[in-house]
């Protein structure tokens, strides 16, 4: 028994267009309701929301069934990839790599030797089947997927060297935290940040890696795909949960 095929990594490969929902509720009930609602992937955020290794792994557990979790870590420390990957998780997003150096950094955390430094103590984890897929080990570098997150000035301008690492899977543009590094705190829609931004993805693209990014708007997410984007997160359950609320609460009170 080999290591699960990752959909995800071949759908990204074949430049199959991608759409995911961001993840932030930080609960298992909450995630089998946005993982069956027909998304390609979803990500459960570890760097913005309450969701520690216990929290992800029982949201693993109910989405798997139904779509591909992708998780974010709050930064790229080898000790921690190593245990979410033995929850079986195989699609990582790393936040604010700025050098090409860092992304072969995170290739190796994410693959046993002699490829890579990812610890050999798969007999306890559900990434096996609890010790019971024999060649895990042996078949499980190929269906790791590496997202690097560009998030600041200094990622743009290392970019091509980013791109030229092997193992990274995907390109995704962090449109907040860029927007703050390049002198537009809080306005990611500003046409100097739209212009940025297209001309990221589109340089991604153009290298033959998946680019990718998040955004709310309608005319935004289609001008993404325009640009290049091939996996888009088009909402967050938050934000959907929040405003839909708001606006409920807002049409039905008596003034």
């Amino acid at each position: 028994m080999s290591a699960p095929k990752n959909l995800f990594k071949d759908a990204l490969a074949q430049g199959q267009r991608q759409i995911g929902l961001w993840m932030g509720l930080a609960d298992p009930y909450a995630s089998e309701i946005v993982a069956r609602s027909g998304f390609d992937w979803v990500l459960i955020d570890g760097e913005h929301s309450p969701n520690d290794l216990a929290a992800i792994v029982r949201q693993v557990q109910v989405i798997e069934p139904h779509t591909h979790p992708v998780v974010r870590l709050p930064m790229g420390e080898p000790w921690l990839i190593k245990q979410v990957l033995d929850t079986g998780v195989q699609s990582l997003l790393i936040p604010m790599v700025n050098s090409a150096a860092e992304a072969r950094a995170l290739v190796r955390a994410m693959r046993y030797p002699p490829e890579g430094i990812r610890g050999m103590g798969g007999a306890l984890a559900r990434a096996t089947n609890f010790g019971r897929t024999p060649d895990y080990a042996a078949t499980a570098n190929d269906e790791m997927c590496l997202i690097v997150q560009v998030e600041t000035g200094a990622a743009l301008e290392a970019l091509d060297e980013i791109l030229e690492v092997e193992g990274v899977d995907g390109v995704f543009v962090g449109p907040a935290d860029l927007s703050a590094d390049l002198g537009f705190p809080g306005r990611a829609d500003a046409p100097e940040m739209r212009k940025v931004v297209a001309e990221t993805l589109g340089r991604i693209a153009a290298s033959g890696k998946a680019a990718g990014i998040i955004d709310f708007s309608e005319d935004a997410i289609e001008g993404h795909f325009d640009a290049g984007a091939q996996f888009v997160a088009v909402g967050s359950d938050v934000t959907f949960l929040s405003r839909g609320l708001s606006a409920l609460s807002a049409k039905w009170r008596v003034s």
